[in-house]
């Protein structure tokens, strides 16, 4: 998929709410004719049409910073002012997660790079655009002021985090630096998709240009970059697809295109085959569809692994460690299926990052675009016999009832029963979530994971997937760990003050709970006292108030909500006050336990999460 926003979604087109216009307007006269350098840069980034730049402001892009108030007058883009760098980059991997376009993110020299590294490692394993902004120097040496300048300058800035981006440059004039963002916008935005990093010059950012840049048709520049699959590799696909017994399709990194969405339930179903998704990516396919293979999870749970064990054809849509799942589901065996890879991430793959997982098999390979392939195998299909399997509905599974405490299915459920038929999505999930309880049943229902399992970085992707949901009439719910929100709570703040309404609810388990299921497999693995595993790990003595941090960035919170029959009642008031333009923060305290899929892997996954 080259550049641009999902087809067949609604979504924000001018990119700013009248409500944030008069938050933060500029005063006094606004410079119509670019002068500096950094002007060149402002001017670039609206011929983009990137409607917001999140930052959180240092001297090293002081010249950019000015050009983007008094030459832009603060729009188009408009800044997005963050507490932590980290936050500015994960607001803008969590807005391209609802509209897979890139908005930018400005990070301070070396060491607000630093800070940011994890939330650029997040998206480029999320796939996810993000055009960073940062700045050194002046490079020119004998233009450093004493001290300061000199520690915030690095020869190869880019080298902190070239691993985990596409591409990352250094211009050294303001021509080189519209080019380089015109390369950066379209190398980010072309599948697979994930962040880019400018490093500005401060020298060349405050220098007076000699003369005005000749213009550009910037759109030139910008060319769709999506190849289609081989005709005879296709024919042999549909054919491969059509004569199976029991085809399964499993779908991985796909668009938030509602009509890539509907192609996908129409291949299924004309092949019969049954579906499998993931909860490490967004909604793909119905959950409740009769098709459906189970709930999804972020392992592949006992269904879908049956579905695989007894396929005689995979299809794979771009699946999240596609190799992994067949090592799960059979061990060191071949898999007997024939198997159809359709991916374009091996573009992404390097020495550094083990994130392209284990390499899997596959019979056919398709280098395309997942969307645009299940589009073109509708339309060879059309072709041959169809047929349709039957298979029963999947029940959702109830909430066990516990006087001690409340699980996360009781919370999940109560939310979710509040809420009845207004349309909500999804905009990040707990490692225990149970996703029986809650059907998706569009591409917006839910919206994947962090990426790189970066916690913290939670509540900033809520915060950048609320704002590009803002005027869509969907509700941004956010659903996180207390360790996630804990490390990422000022990120909210900006929600607040640039109006930006969401509910966060925190299935707070005053743990790090996952790390203790990990500490017991040890303990019993070297036959220790698994008693001890909550040592380093339980947040208490003192007790932390997430209420008061909630408040303390301006939020509405509510709670602690510790009685079942106490949850649907604050999650009416906390609901009222996010239509009415608040952010909304639910303290629960859940009883610590994890979905079975993660707990059949923990032996083996040495991750650290909430």
């Amino acid at each position: 998929m080259g550049a641009g926003p999902n087809k067949g979604e609604v979504l924000p087109t001018d990119g700013r709410s009248k409500a944030q216009a008069a938050i933060e307007k500029p005063v006094g006269t606004i410079a119509e004719v670019a002068t500096f350098g950094s002007d060149v840069v402002a001017e670039t980034l609206r011929a983009l049409d990137i409607p917001y730049i999140a930052l959180c402001p240092g001297a090293s892009f002081r010249g950019l910073h000015d050009s983007l108030v008094n030459h832009l007058g603060n729009e188009r883009p408009t800044m997005l002012l963050c507490l932590h760098e980290e936050h500015a980059v994960a607001i803008a991997q969590g807005y391209a997660k609802v509209t897979g376009r890139a908005i930018a993110a400005a990070v301070h020299s070396n060491v607000g790079l630093f800070h940011a590294s994890m939330a650029i490692f997040n998206a480029w394993c999320d796939r996810m655009p993000v055009i960073v902004l940062g700045a050194t120097g002046p490079v020119d040496a004998a233009r450093r002021r004493p001290w300061i300048d000199w520690i915030h300058t690095a020869r190869d800035q880019g080298s902190a985090i070239r691993h985990f981006v596409k591409w990352d440059d250094q211009p050294a004039s303001p021509a080189a630096a519209r080019e380089a963002l015109l390369r950066a916008a379209w190398i980010a935005q072309t599948t697979p998709m994930g962040p880019v990093y400018i490093n500005l010059d401060a020298g060349m950012q405050e220098d007076r240009i000699e003369a005005p840049l000749p213009p550009i048709s910037h759109a030139r520049f910008m060319p769709q970059a999506a190849a289609g699959a081989p005709v005879d590799l296709l024919k042999k696909a549909a054919l491969l697809l059509a004569g199976a017994e029991r085809p399964v399709l499993l779908v991985g990194r796909v668009s938030r295109s509602v009509e890539a969405w509907r192609s996908r339930i129409e291949l299924a179903e004309r092949l019969g085959a049954l579906v499998a998704t993931d909860l490490k990516v967004g909604a793909g396919f119905p959950t409740d569809h009769p098709l459906h293979a189970g709930a999804p999870g972020i392992f592949a749970g006992p269904e879908a692994l049956a579905a695989i064990r007894a396929a005689d054809v995979i299809l794979s849509l771009d699946w999240v460690d596609l190799g992994g799942t067949l090592q799960t589901a059979f061990g060191v065996a071949d898999p007997g299926a024939s198997i159809i890879q359709v991916s374009l991430d091996h573009v992404n793959h390097n020495g550094w990052s083990m994130d392209h997982q284990a390499l899997p098999p596959a019979d056919l390979f398709f280098a395309v675009d997942p969307d645009a392939f299940a589009a073109s195998l509708l339309e060879e299909l059309v072709t041959l016999p169809s047929r349709r399997m039957p298979a029963a509905r999947r029940r959702e599974n109830a909430a066990p009832v516990n006087a001690e405490g409340i699980t996360v299915d009781q919370l999940g459920l109560a939310l979710r029963a509040v809420l009845g038929e207004r349309e909500c999505s999804l905009l990040h999930l707990p490692l225990s979530w149970n996703a029986a309880i809650w059907p998706f049943h569009h591409p917006l229902d839910f919206l994947g994971s962090d990426g790189g399992g970066g916690i913290g970085g939670g509540p900033g992707i809520s915060v950048g997937a609320a704002l590009a949901l803002r005027d869509t009439g969907r509700l941004p719910v956010g659903i996180l760990g207390d360790g996630d929100f804990l490390m990422g709570v000022t990120a909210l703040w900006t929600a607040v003050h640039y109006r930006i309404p969401m509910l966060i609810v925190v299935a707070n388990n005053q743990s790090f709970f996952n790390d203790e299921v990990h500490q017991e497999r040890v303990a019993r693995m070297r036959e220790r006292p698994v008693e001890n595993r909550w040592i380093g790990m339980r947040m208490a003595d003192p007790e932390l108030d997430l209420v008061q941090l909630a408040k303390a960035q301006g939020a509405a919170g509510f709670g602690p909500v510790k009685s079942p029959d106490d949850l649907a009642a604050v999650f009416r008031e906390a609901i009222e006050a996010v239509l009415a333009g608040a952010v909304a923060v639910v303290d629960v305290r859940v009883l610590t336990g994890n979905t079975p899929a993660q707990a059949s892997t923990n032996a083996s996954s040495p991750t650290r999460s909430e």
